[in-house]
């Protein structure tokens, strides 16, 4: 998963926390459907067991036990639930805690890009 620098919060230019990206290197490793299975390992260890959604409380609570990020402020949790919240319930489902995994990797990302403008390049051009 994307592991934060020294500290995940908000920097005074952009108010994102930054992380480093470990993603293109678990990829390298692992292939698209071993990341995709680590991704959600990593959301059953942050979620709620009994909600089974990933709540501010287990965020707040998992962030420190599991992932070591003891100083994160209710602030910086918020922030993080936010960023992913697509359907605004205050939650992260497992849908939307893999898609803000892949978008905090500007790597993964761009290679994403790379692939949809290819196939759609190809379609294009055999038609």
């Amino acid at each position: 998963m994307a592991s934060p620098k020294s500290s995940t919060r908000p920097n005074q230019e952009n108010q994102e926390p930054q992380f480093q990206d470990f993603f293109p290197t678990m990829a390298g490793k692992l292939g698209g459907e071993g990341l995709i299975e680590e991704i959600c390992k990593g959301f059953e260890l942050l979620m709620d067991k009994d909600k089974g959604v990933i709540t501010f409380e287990s965020l707040r609570r998992n962030a420190s036990t599991v992932l070591g990020l003891g100083d994160l402020t209710d602030d910086d949790v918020r922030y993080m639930i936010n960023e992913g919240d697509f359907d605004r319930d205050g939650a992260l489902n497992q849908m939307e805690f893999c898609v803000l995994m892949f978008r905090l990797s500007p790597e993964l990302m761009e290679a994403s890009r790379c692939v949809v403008t290819e196939v759609i390049e190809e379609e294009f051009y055999r038609h």
